[in-house]
């Protein structure tokens, strides 16, 4: 799955996850930017060069952006960038909203019949929700240390959901899910939030949500619960816009113009 069962005492980065992250972040990132054709090849060396890190967490950050849809594995070896619709990004991540949703009323509705795994997960929640508090703090325009600590505990926080739903058929989904581009809980991340005004608020409202998310379970309001995680998985498109608002007044990179022409050739409204 593309969410991490991250547990309270992982959240800190060794260097090794440090570049991996870097290198995920600048990946998605120079995708998004049209940098890259759809089909055309990802060269490791060159990529290394320029994202400043060594091969093998580019490595793993090339496979990681396959599971999440960007990449495709080339016939031979390595991997290619994959053509995709605005619309399709727009659809998967209501379709995780939808699963994410029930995902929550499911875990107040069973939370009478929680064992230890069950609370230990309720348990990593809230740590990460506390957790997040101070590093939302941080989020001042420079610290791209504080984006990528955000990251791996919100990653956190959505794995425990899973996990106190206790549903296979949901983690399922999910896990289906989440080979779309943009469509598991952190994959909208890109460096640039870490210094764009409008990218820093979205992720402080997305903090504010975790409070009331964890503040309705803790009330036992299984439907309050599952609008919020609805509504909660938006922020991922208003981020994903604000990173097509950039370009506005600008010449459109390649890539993005064909997602977009897409979009509206299909009726999409941005």
């Amino acid at each position: 799955m593309a969410t991490s069962r991250a547990k309270a005492d992982d959240y800190t980065m060794a260097p090794s996850d440090s570049q991996q992250m870097r290198a995920l972040l600048g990946l998605r990132e120079l995708l998004l930017n049209g940098e890259f054709a759809p089909g055309e090849r990802m060269a490791e060396i060159p990529l290394a060069n320029r994202l400043k890190v060594s091969r093998t967490p580019l490595r793993v950050a090339l496979i990681s952006l396959e599971h999440e849809g960007l990449l495709a594995a080339h016939p031979t070896r390595g991997f290619i960038v994959r053509r995709f619709t605005l619309q399709d990004i727009f659809d998967t991540i209501e379709i995780r909203g939808l699963l994410e949703g029930m995902a929550g009323r499911l875990a107040v509705e069973r939370s009478g019949m929680r064992g230890v795994t069950e609370e230990v997960a309720f348990q990593r929640m809230k740590e990460a929700v506390a957790e997040l508090d101070s590093v939302v703090q941080t989020l001042d325009g420079k610290s791209q240390e504080a984006l990528e600590r955000y990251i791996v505990l919100n990653e956190g926080f959505h794995q425990a959901l899973l996990d106190l739903a206790r549903s296979e058929s949901i983690e399922r989904e999910m896990q289906r899910l989440a080979k779309m581009p943009f469509a598991a809980p952190s994959s909208g991340f890109v460096r640039r939030q870490a210094e764009l005004p409008e990218s820093l608020h979205i992720l402080r409202i997305g903090q504010d949500q975790h409070h009331a998310i964890i503040d309705a379970m803790m009330s036992g309001e299984a439907t309050r619960v599952e609008n919020l995680l609805r509504e909660h998985a938006r922020l991922s498109r208003r981020n994903l816009q604000i990173a097509f608002d950039k370009h506005r007044g600008e010449p459109m990179p390649s890539s993005l113009r064909i997602i977009r022409e897409s979009a509206e050739n299909k009726g999409e409204t941005r």
